[in-house]
């Protein structure tokens, strides 16, 4: 499971460290792909690979599956964390994301999200008062 919020640093060559406490969980292997909200999804590969396995028995006549399948699996990239805990973000997801320097890496439970620092900034701004005024319940939310 990934929680919390770090602010590592991009180097000159697309390079960051993860946080120490994912860095078990990534050692073997991971995926980091497009996502929702014009963020990155850093998933282990165990993980990665049982999501698209569920994903590959959607119906492909449906033009809604094969879009995300096609963008999904399109900007996805398997890297392996090298001896210091770095990885490299492929040229075309940092352009995607609009990853320069300041960047935020946010656990989101079953993935860990690469954000640019000013577009986190905006949306957690938008999203506080919208998750505090939250009353409804979500499938496995904490009842309040």
């Amino acid at each position: 499971m990934f929680l919390g919020t770090y602010t590592p640093k991009l180097d000159e060559k697309g390079r960051f460290f993860l946080p120490a406490k994912y860095r078990d969980e990534l050692a073997e292997g991971l995926v980091i792909t497009r996502a929702q909200e014009r963020c990155l999804a850093i998933y282990p590969m165990a993980t990665f690979v049982a999501m698209t396995q569920e994903m590959a028995q959607a119906p492909g006549t449906v033009k809604q599956v094969r879009d995300y399948q096609r963008m999904l699996a399109s900007g996805a990239s398997d890297e392996v964390p090298d001896k210091q805990g770095r990885i490299t973000v492929p040229t075309q997801l940092r352009h995607y994301a609009g990853l320069d320097k300041d960047i935020v890496v946010a656990g989101a439970i079953n993935r860990v999200e690469v954000w640019d620092l000013a577009a986190w900034e905006a949306y957690a701004g938008q999203q506080e008062p919208v998750f505090a005024a939250m009353n409804e319940e979500l499938p496995g939310a904490p009842a309040s």
